[in-house]
């Protein structure tokens, strides 16, 4: 009897050698049955890599040498917003498959240009890998469901710009039309956190801008909340609320109204095995929620971070040998511009109101 054929690993190029670049190659590591980085273009970049990370890994002076020699089935861009749109054309060019991080251009200029030359191009996807991390996966699981009805609001106070706005948009359901924007903004003292690098040797107070923001669209609100270096902090506790017609998501919590209208409430419960004796590695296993699984891991084994598992499922996604599915360049666009028109809001206390973009019909 002869065992199910297992699928070779997907084979992914890097352009780029900073942070954010090194998430990849630990995850091709860690989930080698799933993901072979096939080579490193790095052009005059200072490496942010670790010698773990890079270890193996070929390294190329030029994106051309990268295709020729590597042959990847995916490039991914990882590399200043500024420089991203000229190696995005030069791979649609060559006819490569691009998975290109957040976010895609500079400016609302620049993703103009960009969209101009390859909008109309399938070859072009985003990393934006917020929506897909497991307990914001399994928050659209339960709102899909109907449990809490029609979604009318939702809040974040989780991560920045373009991140936050693909949440809200998801969760409220809002495409390419009209978003009014009224904010504003505070300085306030806060204990320094931890960033990328590491932990502050000092508990020292530093100078910190707390943004605020609320956008309507269709009837709908989005709350956004944010201060700056929140994205590591652990003194500023991380917020999703979800709320509709029959109930809410706050957290880890859901709300709702049964069928005879008696309140309801259950946590989404989190299965991380590895835990007290478990034997079966430290490991993201299902996040469930009333007695349903909404979400479960798909790299398990792999011993990924949440984070990680969000950012291999977009890989994975653009690696899709029927075609390249994913978050769209149109998607991407529209998150970085109504971030833009948020960061203007906050700034001068004018509200603002989104204009239709060459995007806007195929934004989903």
């Amino acid at each position: 009897m002869t065992g199910a054929t297992r699928e070779p690993p997907g084979r992914f190029g890097l352009v780029g050698h900073g942070w954010r670049a090194g998430f990849y190659l630990r995850i091709a590591r860690a989930a080698p049955r799933s993901f072979t980085c096939v080579g490193v273009m790095a052009r005059g970049q200072r490496s942010e890599l670790s010698t773990t990370e890079s270890a193996d890994v070929r390294t190329f002076g030029s994106v051309r040498e990268l295709l020729q020699s590597g042959r990847p089935d995916v490039v991914v861009v990882s590399v200043p917003r500024a420089a991203a749109p000229s190696i995005i054309d030069e791979l649609v060019d060559a006819g490569v498959r691009v998975l290109v991080e957040t976010p895609p251009a500079l400016d609302l200029s620049s993703l103009r240009a960009l969209w101009e030359r390859v909008g109309d191009s399938e070859l072009v996807r985003v990393a934006e890998q917020h929506p897909v991390l497991p307990i914001f996966a399994a928050i659209e699981s339960i709102v899909a469901s109907g449990a809490v009805g029609d979604v009318t609001s939702a809040g974040i106070s989780w991560t920045h710009d373009y991140h936050a706005m693909a949440m809200l948009r998801g969760f409220l359901n809002i495409r390419g039309g009209p978003v009014h924007v009224v904010g504003a903004a505070g300085e306030v003292r806060e204990v320094a956190g931890p960033d990328r690098y590491g932990t502050p040797s000092t508990a020292a107070e530093v100078q910190h801008t707390h943004s605020m923001a609320i956008l309507q669209a269709d009837g709908k609100l989005g709350f956004y909340d944010f201060t700056s270096d929140q994205w590591f902090d652990p003194l500023r506790r991380r917020r999703v609320l979800v709320r509709g017609s029959r109930g809410e998501i706050d957290a880890a919590e859901v709300t709702w109204s049964a069928g005879n209208g008696t309140p309801m409430t259950a946590p989404i419960q989190r299965r991380q095995v590895g835990l007290n004796g478990n034997l079966e590695g430290m490991d993201l296993d299902t996040l469930s929620w009333a007695g349903d699984v909404v979400y479960t891991n798909p790299f398990r084994g792999a011993r990924l971070s949440d984070e990680e598992i969000a950012i291999a499922t977009r890989l994975q996604a653009a690696l899709c040998p029927e075609g390249m599915n994913g978050y769209s360049l149109a998607n991407a666009a529209q998150d970085h511009y109504l971030s833009l028109l948020v960061r203007e809001a906050v700034t001068s206390g004018v509200a603002r109101t989104t204009e239709l973009q060459p995007w806007h019909e195929f934004v989903t």
